[in-house]
């Protein structure tokens, strides 16, 4: 897609009251590349605008984010990554890429879209887990990093949370990515995190378990090369010239059977991690905890996510209008 086309908008069928519009981008190794921007407006005309990137094994599906920013005056956009979600279109290896700067191809042209032909003239880029490490390394060296006013990620993914034995196994498939991209580590036992959040189960959240597995995807060696080079990136030191704030669950919890601690901690990642590595981002770095938290942290219970929202919004509100100048 190129920075002149329009993008054919049409009723968003899997959440009525958006619109979707699919972003096409030369091919790849698996073939066809798809990304998909979701679009819903303000209830009154408005020249702010967010763009919401989701984690890993994640597509947009939070209904409730959308409301609470358009509920503020903000034009709310989501993309839907290649080879995630509403963009996977049979892909062979989802949720795959060889390099994390794969998708800065689709954040270039939501951005492009957002203030160019939609106009909006102040822009947030709001991510979560994998899409914050994305997000993150984009505001620092994206193409179009100066159309992006502020940076708040949700739970990013600066580091995996695992033993020493699958330290291990992950640093044997990197090094296996060169000859053997798609060797992977397949998805085995229902994952307690997607267990909390999901309304069949232990949470109150519908989403689609074909997009989103009760087991997961699997992980790739291809992938997990690119994200170890993508976590190097932020420890070597980024300079972000935005404000961001890094919003994080007050505690970690692991596992790999269901109990009553999913629900009030991030059982994907270290939080530690989250605080190391919000230290290399930039300059201007706010950084704010959130008692029992989840992972993704809109998707906690009732009086958690209404903290969430009330650090998001106040410190939105703290940032000043003005353009960033590159």
């Amino acid at each position: 897609m190129t920075q002149l086309d329009t993008p054919d908008w049409s009723a968003d069928v899997v959440l009525p009251g958006f619109e979707a519009a699919t972003l096409r981008f030369p091919n790849d190794s698996d073939g066809p590349v798809y990304a998909t921007l979701v679009r819903r407006r303000a209830s009154q005309p408005s020249q702010r605008a967010v763009l919401y990137i989701h984690g890993f094994t994640d597509y947009f599906f939070q209904v409730h984010l959308a409301e609470e920013f358009t509920a503020r005056g903000y034009n709310f956009y989501a993309l839907d990554l290649r080879k995630y979600g509403r963009s996977l279109r049979g892909a062979p290896h989802s949720n795959y890429c060889r390099d994390v700067r794969e998708y800065f191809a689709e954040i270039s042209t939501a951005l492009r879209i957002i203030t160019e032909q939609d106009g909006n003239h102040w822009v947030v880029l709001n991510a979560h887990s994998t899409g914050g490490l994305i997000s993150a390394l984009y505001a620092d060296n994206g193409a179009e990093r100066q159309r992006i006013h502020a940076l708040v990620l949700n739970s990013p993914f600066f580091d995996f949370n695992v033993d020493r034995r699958e330290l291990t196994m992950i640093r044997v498939l990197a090094g296996l990515a060169a000859v053997l991209p798609y060797a992977q580590i397949p998805p085995k036992a229902p994952v307690p995190y997607i267990q909390s959040i999901h309304a069949d189960h232990h949470g109150e959240w519908s989403f689609d378990l074909q997009w989103r597995p009760l087991n997961g995807f699997p992980i790739y060696a291809g992938w997990i090369r690119a994200i170890l080079r993508a976590h190097k990136q932020v420890r070597q030191g980024l300079a972000i010239p935005c404000p961001v704030l890094v919003l994080h669950a007050a505690a970690s919890v692991r596992g790999s059977e269901w109990h009553a601690g999913f629900q009030s901690a991030d059982s994907i990642l270290n939080v530690e991690h989250i605080r190391e590595g919000s230290r290399h981002l930039g300059p201007n770095v706010t950084m704010r905890e959130v008692r029992d938290g989840l992972h993704d942290l809109v998707l906690s219970r009732p009086d958690v996510r209404a903290q969430v929202f009330a650090e998001l919004f106040h410190w939105l509100d703290s940032v000043p209008r003005v353009p960033v100048l590159q």
